[in-house]
């Protein structure tokens, strides 16, 4: 890292720059999409959100529709807007919310949203600070994004039309999978197969939703 960018100015106006070419990127590869299926993804549905730049052994981005207080001493935000969605970046780390220092680089996303007060995420990434913050990595990570949030939107309504009955239980899934609840979709998962699926500790939400998908349609 160069001294310029150890600045504290630089270093947010890099994370915002890294921010906004993910949320471009993002927004651009679901153009082609139909307009309805568009609208349900995460990130177009909210319209606006806080991505929470926390530094804690590394860069995590959460992205929230949860409301947070408003700026207090040395807290920064940056405000920014494209295609119609809003975001605004605030900045933490271990000098404005010393929790963030007691966490380690085997933490869980879920230990930095509970440190954070954050319940509903669009999404959360880690990121390295350096190389990891270049645009070329925003556009692939924005891009791997919203792949994954389309395929996640697709298969929970193909599970709707095979489980009807089962829809708000299906719905409950599909917050834990945006959630990154792997326990809890695990259950939801042995829930919803009576028990044909059930996922082993530390399996990813991701891979419970297939694997339901996979007992209910075949």
């Amino acid at each position: 890292m160069t001294d310029d960018t150890s600045r504290p100015e630089a270093m947010r106006r890099l994370v915002g720059d890294y921010v906004a070419a993910l949320h471009a990127a993002y927004l651009d590869h679901v153009r082609h999409l139909p307009p309805a299926e568009r609208a349900g993804l995460p990130l177009v549905a909210a319209g606006d959100v806080t991505v929470v730049a926390a530094a804690a052994h590394r860069l995590h981005l959460v992205a929230t529709t949860d409301a947070l207080p408003a700026p207090q001493g040395p807290e920064v935000e940056l405000v920014e807007s494209y295609q119609g969605v809003g975001w605004t970046v605030r900045f933490l780390d271990p000098s404005v919310l010393p929790e963030l220092g007691l966490l380690t680089g085997d933490d869980e996303p879920s230990d930095v949203r509970r440190v954070l007060g954050v319940a509903d995420t669009v999404y959360h990434l880690a990121v390295d600070v350096g190389g990891g913050l270049s645009a070329h990595h925003a556009q692939h990570s924005g891009v791997a994004l919203a792949n994954q949030h389309a395929k996640a939107l697709r298969d929970l309504d193909r599970l709707r039309r095979a489980l009807p009955r089962q829809a708000r239980t299906v719905d409950e899934l599909g917050v834990c999978v945006r959630n990154g609840l792997d326990r809890a979709t695990a259950l939801l998962a042995a829930d919803l197969t009576g028990g044909r699926v059930d996922p082993p500790a530390g399996t990813p939400a991701a891979s419970c939703l297939e694997a339901v998908l996979t007992d209910v349609t075949r």
